[in-house]
């Protein structure tokens, strides 16, 4: 049987998903249901003066109203699972319901339960609600200032947290022939989930067990969270996940307007569903990005780059979610010199509350902010010494007999090939070629560029001794247990909880690779915390390379077991036995076999098993890495740039990464292609804007720009195999790649095409309206 690791198959989900047989939160119906919706805030900062509810509550079909009041004390203030060491953080109450003052438009200010969501939402209309305006800051570096709009009075000069790492290289600049400085402005994203965030809440009064339905990449987080924001113990908590709509990141935190569902559900004894719609989504599900970063790179003439000093001002809006200070700390600020070999580093990191909505992860999670600035600073270092951007790089770049190499920032990337894989972009692209056309095609007025971006990632989050150590609030290895039917067919439960990945497909793959079997025989069961063993969920590209390899180590404890009883089948010590192609055999007399299947039927039966030998084939594994996951590659991107109009073209883009041994070709072409769009996303059009008073301005899709797929050329992919030397399938993560190299890649392509007209760097997003005004001698 040919080895279904490494096949390009068809994503097993797919038929369920596309022809509408899923089951999504929203799709949940119960009996008795009843319908939620929140009143949320129009101001950005205000003081709640008084809220009359009597009208909504007198409105026909309306079951009940809460304010933030009603609540306090049933409901604990959301927390934040992600604290920082030695940085000074500070945690301000985030209410489920604000009660005194609200401190940014779409904080939650009562909610209404009605017989219909038409019903609820009417009755939000007739909650009177007495707002005295408070001014409100939305720019980080501004609310830093003295005398700024202070969000949370108990956090001086809005600053929630300081954090640094690496050593002051203040001797590299010493040293330095060049020093290359500038400011970036990481605009801030929302992420658009195709399903917006949902929650279905039922209570047994009997049992005392409540069952939330919820949009989450981490049901197991979630259930640890409401748990305590509810005061229900864990075992009474169920929290069920099955089929969610994409999530980038926005589906990691715990959200108040869940557990406003479930205590809802519980006081008035019926089920309770809350679906956010799109404008809601723009408002209260959290946004990405929104970074001020300075920097600065010091070298030599002859290319070498000696040290980088990076200071960045996060947004983190006006609470801290789940996860949003590791973001731009440990995820942002260990990463910063890259690929490179940069002997000096040090990064600066200050987090700061404005009145904005709270930010958090967004696909790549300051990986992407941090490629940027690097990839960015490259092409800038080799403007200033007249030196070939390409070859900068190469003098850079870490070789590969270097590798395990631990960076000026503590890392040890464990493997790597960097140079291959520029290598094998630049034999794509035709490099040379392409520079000689670039000037040809300058002579008659038209303007192409070529950007890179050669980058790596950390990812495959784990292991849990450095997550505890950093300041995250729980572990990070994750569970699998595999059990195998009398039949022969397989059932996988795994902690992971794919929302898009195709983990059901790759999976099984894994396991079906193992046990010699047909990939249809595996099914894996995922996302319901009352049948999966505990895990902790899927982000960072992790769920593959931890939970995957969770996975094949249960899969060889059976296979062990197996080869005992395979051993006592044929008579033979367990060392003559070899297992191959789903049959295990007697080393050097092939035809003395037996398959896997006859063996789990006996495994089953019980009838002859080894002395010591239990019935059945079930193991169950929890596996945590020894170190991160460092995914790498080279990227791109060619543009041709319409100097009259100021539209940008893509023209081609080529992507070649390293993700180690891939298990599904088809699946990571998937995930790579989507990863690059969003990347251009950032890079061309998408944008959040709020206005001096904090009201969002792009709030809706009419605003908000989105890609489409016309705007893409097919994308060229290639791929080098560099496997992670600390995990059983040395694999390493895909699904934040093209997010975290495509932005840099396209700006680099951008500003490499108006290089005739003196451009050294442009301010994401590059709109049509920018490129034209710097065309035309206009400020941007």
């Amino acid at each position: 049987m040919a080895s279904v690791f490494g096949t390009a198959i068809k994503r097993r989900e797919d038929p369920r998903l596309i022809t509408g047989n899923g089951r999504y939160t929203d799709d949940v119906q119960l009996p008795g249901m009843l319908y939620a919706a929140i009143l949320r805030s129009p101001h950005a900062h205000a003081r709640i003066r008084g809220i009359n509810v009597e009208k909504a509550k007198r409105h026909p079909g309306v079951v009940a109203v809460f304010t933030g009041r009603d609540v306090a004390g049933k409901v604990a203030p959301i927390p934040t699972a992600w604290l920082p060491p030695d940085s000074n953080i500070k945690t301000p109450a985030h209410p489920a319901l604000a009660v005194d003052s609200v401190r940014y438009v779409g904080d939650g200010v009562a909610m209404v339960v009605a017989e219909s969501r038409y019903v609820a939402r009417d009755a939000l209309e007739l909650i009177e609600v007495d707002y005295e305006v408070l001014p409100a800051v939305v720019d980080p570096e501004k609310a830093m200032e003295k005398g700024a709009p202070a969000v949370h009075e108990e956090v001086p000069d809005n600053v929630a947290f300081h954090w640094q790492a690496g050593s002051d290289p203040a001797s590299a600049f010493q040293d330095a022939e060049v020093v290359v400085r500038h400011r970036f402005r990481q605009q801030r994203l929302i992420p658009n989930a195709m399903e917006p965030r949902s929650a279905v809440a039922q209570y047994n009064a009997g049992s005392g067990e409540m069952t939330v339905w919820v949009t989450s990449q981490n049901p197991h987080i979630h259930r640890f969270l409401l748990s305590n924001i509810l005061g229900i113990p864990e075992h009474k908590l169920r929290i069920v996940a099955v089929d969610v709509g994409g999530g980038f990141g926005s589906k990691i935190p715990c959200y108040a307007d869940e557990a406003l569902v479930a205590l809802a559900a519980k006081e008035l004894g019926r089920p309770v569903k809350w679906t956010e719609d799109r404008r809601e989504n723009f408002l209260a599900t959290s946004h990405g990005r929104d970074e001020v970063i300075y920097a600065e790179l010091a070298g030599k003439r002859d290319g070498t780059m000696l040290g980088l000093r990076i200071r960045m001002v996060a947004n983190m809006g006006a609470y801290l979610s789940t996860a949003a200070p590791g973001v731009p700390t440990i995820l942002f600020g260990l990463i910063t010199v890259g690929p490179y070999r940069i002997p000096r580093a040090h990064t600066e990191v200050y987090g700061v509350f404005t009145n904005t909505t709270p930010t958090d992860a967004y696909r790549g999670a300051g990986r992407p902010e941090a490629t940027y600035v690097i990839e960015r600073m490259t092409d800038l270092f080799a403007r200033e010494i007249g030196m070939d951007v390409v070859e900068v790089r190469k003098k850079n770049l870490i070789p590969a007999e270097e590798f395990p190499y631990t960076t000026a920032l503590g890392l040890q990337y464990d493997s790597g090939n960097y140079h291959g894989a520029l290598q094998k972009a630049l034999e794509m692209v035709h490099y040379e070629e392409f520079r000689k056309e670039q000037e040809r095609l300058r002579t008659q007025g038209r303007y192409i560029g070529l950007g890179w971006s050669t980058y790596v990632e950390i990812c495959g989050l784990g292991p849990s001794q450095i997550a505890g150590a950093v300041g995250f609030q729980g572990g990070l290895w994750e569970s699998a247990a595999v059990r195998v039917h009398p039949g022969g067919k397989v059932t996988v439960f795994t902690g992971a909880s794919p929302h898009g990945q195709g983990e059901e497909t790759t999976f099984a793959q894994i396991v079906a690779d193992r046990f010699g079997i047909p990939v249809e025989d595996v099914e894996v069961v995922h996302g319901d915390t009352d049948r999966i063993p505990m895990g902790w969920g899927t982000y960072g590209s992790r769920a593959t390379p931890v939970g995957g390899s969770a996975l094949a180590v249960a899969a060889d404890r059976i296979l062990e077991k197996a080869r005992k009883i395979a051993a006592h089948m044929l008579e033979v010590s367990e060392e003559d036995v070899e297992f191959a192609d789903g049959k295990f055999q007697v080393k050097g007399v092939p035809t003395r076999q037996v398959t896997f299947q006859n063996v789990v039927l006996q495994a089953h039966l019980a009838w002859n098993l080894p002395a010591g030998v239990e019935p059945g084939l079930e193991a169950q594994a929890f596996y945590d890495p020894v170190n991160f996951c460092y995914p790498f590659g080279a990227h791109a991107c060619v543009v041709e740039v319409d100097v009259e109009t100021g539209q940008i073209k893509v023209l081609r883009y080529v992507a070649v990464d390293d993700c180690g041994p891939v298990i599904n070709p088809m699946i990571v072409e998937g995930q790579v292609h989507g990863g690059i769009v969003q990347g251009m996303g950032q890079a061309l059009w998408e944008g959040a804007v709020y206005d001096e008073q904090g009201q969002l301005v792009t709030g809706s899709f009419m605003d908000y720009a989105m890609p489409k797929a016309r705007f893409f050329p097919s994308f060229e992919t290639a791929h080098t195999v560099t496997p992670a030397p600390h995990n059983p399938l040395g694999v390493k993560g895909i699904g934040e790649t093209g997010t975290i190299a495509a932005t840099p890649a396209v700006v680099n392509a951008v500003v490499d095409a108006l290089a005739p007209f003196g451009v050294a760097d442009l301010e994401m997003p590059l709109t049509p309206e920018k490129i034209w005004k710097i065309t035309h001698g206009r400020d941007a």
